[in-house]
């Protein structure tokens, strides 16, 4: 694979995989394709080698400009989607133009170029929430919000092409994932954020409690990796972390962390149909050689800490469009 298109590249798992592709193999070319919807930001791929990296602006719900980007190429790997729980219980249509939508323009374009590879990054959301041990591959998805929904429907276009077409398409679901460059609606990065300015931290109440599994940034890029280059067509792989944390315990290490009280938390209304616990079994991946690196409480502290030392990336995306979210988010809450 030489030339590789990483749709959803200008966000935030998507521009972690384009450094991380660019830094592991000197011989790849990346094409770029990104929408730029609020949460792509450019910036975040600034620093890289850009003599193997074009940006397209396009969107994945528009087959015309997916199949004019994807000739050339080698694989595509999915990021693009729109992804934040609260946004698709406010309006779930953008969610499944995207979701949905566009990933069946992705796997029918591929199918007609010719492609190695599709790699299409899920989420372990799909499966819905667990009270004990993890799910496996093999355990039927139960989505339970819209945004999950979008994206087991998108699983269910990749893995009827292969079926019905043999379009080479492979699924990953990963875990929570943290890291550098994330939109401040998620939990972490806003909680970072809203703590160095001394803003409450809206933690939901009656979901304190409830436990994710911490994939750092890039073990889940090395993992997508690996998925790509050695799993098998039709396949799904779980990519975890195996740090799992009540949201109570991961608040109040970032304010910690920070140097700050645990007055700042505030409890707010539950999100609806908030899921008690995610947790995936990594097996199946681990199989083809890949395990996550990174301990928690070092990737927690790196993260913080970038968070910290990188204002000038985050300042500017809390206001306009965010501010607007925020405020109808949490203003009544």
């Amino acid at each position: 694979m030489k030339r590789i298109m990483v749709t959803g590249g200008a966000g935030f798992i998507g521009s972690n995989f384009i450094r991380y592709e660019l830094d592991q193999y000197p011989d790849v070319r990346i094409v770029n394709f990104d929408k730029l919807t609020y949460a792509g930001n450019l910036e975040n791929l600034k620093d890289i080698d850009e003599t193997r990296y074009t940006f397209v602006q396009g969107d994945i719900a528009d087959a015309d400009a997916v199949r004019q980007a994807l000739d050339g190429c080698d694989a595509v790997v999915n990021f693009a989607a729109e992804t934040h729980v609260d946004r698709s219980i406010m309006a779930a249509s953008d969610f499944i133009a995207t979701n949905v939508t566009g990933v069946y323009n992705i796997v029918e374009a591929a199918h007609q170029l010719g492609l190695e590879r599709v790699l299409h990054v899920s989420t372990d959301e799909v499966y819905g929430s667990i009270e004990e041990g993890s799910f496996k591959e093999t355990d039927r998805p139960n989505p339970r919000n819209p945004y999950s929904a979008s994206k087991a429907s998108g699983e269910l276009i990749g893995l009827s092409h292969f079926i019905t077409f043999g379009t080479p398409v492979v699924i990953t679901r990963g875990s929570n994932t943290y890291g550098p460059y994330q939109y401040p609606e998620k939990v972490l990065p806003l909680f970072v954020t809203n703590a160095i300015d001394d803003e409450p931290l809206p933690l939901y109440k009656g979901g304190e409690h409830n436990v994710r599994d911490w994939l750092y940034v890039e073990d889940h890029c090395s993992g997508i990796d690996c998925a790509l280059r050695n799993g098998t067509p039709g396949e799904v792989y779980n990519v975890a972390g195996g740090n799992e944390r009540e949201n109570i315990v991961l608040t109040r290490k970032i304010l910690s962390l920070l140097g700050k009280s645990e007055d700042l938390i505030k409890l707010v209304k539950d999100r609806p149909g908030h899921d008690r616990r995610y947790s995936i079994d990594p097996a199946k991946l681990g199989q083809l050689g890949w395990k996550s690196k990174m301990d928690w409480d070092e990737g927690i502290a790196r993260t913080v800490g970038w968070y910290r030392d990188n204002e000038w990336w985050w300042r500017k995306i809390k206001s306009g469009e965010f501010l607007e979210y925020y405020n109808r988010q949490y203003g009544n809450r």
